[in-house]
């Protein structure tokens, strides 16, 4: 139930800063994200460019786990994994406000689940990512960056939801690697304690899920007196 709760604070407090506490919407935000949308980059800070960009790898590194622990949800946990996409934390949150523990895999993996399970998934996505990284440290401008940040709702709001991803992966790692037989609290803790890409080396070295069948788990009888 506290996990539960702190969860709701968190996704009621960061919606609270974002439509009223960050600083204000600028005229330019809609061509600005039509741009970054499109490819149209000339004359776009580069660490922009890459923090945009990264938060569209974030929503798939989370649904190579939300999609995997969702079969073993009431909630239906694509709906969210689809709207971080969107809207990043504002989608996650909610969903691990809601969802229950579960370290458990029942029944068989489709071909949707194959592709998120799959380590070449983990490794295509690192592979973009360190382009992306690379693009933004190397040609950004941090100077002009802060300033955006300051001034910009939508630059400061994308920032922190990057940042809030980077810290809530650990609340659905542990589950995962349950699920696998992985039972190693070092590995835990480096995965969680690198941003970014701590979650990307994960995805490239787990061991796939052993697909269960209902059938194959064992009952828990009632105690006869």
């Amino acid at each position: 139930m506290v996990r539960k709760i702190a969860f709701g604070v968190l996704w009621l407090g960061f919606t609270t800063y974002a439509f009223f506490l960050a600083p204000p919407e600028q005229p330019g935000t809609f061509e600005l994200i039509k741009n970054l949308s499109t490819g149209q980059w000339q004359g776009i800070n580069p660490l922009v460019v890459a923090l945009f960009n990264l938060m569209g790898i974030w929503p798939l590194i989370y649904s190579a786990v939300v999609f995997i622990d969702g079969r073993g949800q009431k909630i239906p946990a694509w709906l969210f994994a689809t709207a971080s996409f969107g809207v990043g934390a504002f989608a996650l949150l909610p969903y691990l406000a809601l969802r229950e523990p579960n370290n458990k895999f029942v029944g068989k993996k489709n071909a949707l689940l194959k592709l998120l399970d799959s380590r070449v998934t983990g490794v295509i996505l690192t592979v973009g990512t360190i382009i992306l990284v690379a693009y933004g440290l190397t040609g950004g401008d941090w100077g002009n960056f802060v300033q955006q940040w300051q001034t910009n709702r939508f630059i400061n709001v994308m920032s922190l939801d990057f940042c809030l991803l980077c810290l809530l992966f650990p609340a659905l790692l542990g589950d995962d690697m349950g699920r696998r037989g992985w039972e190693n609290p070092q590995m835990f803790w480096l995965i969680a304690l690198i941003p970014l890409f701590g979650p990307l080396i994960y995805l490239c070295v787990r061991p796939p899920l052993t697909e269960v069948g209902v059938e194959e788990i064992p009952s828990q009888q009632p105690a006869v007196n």
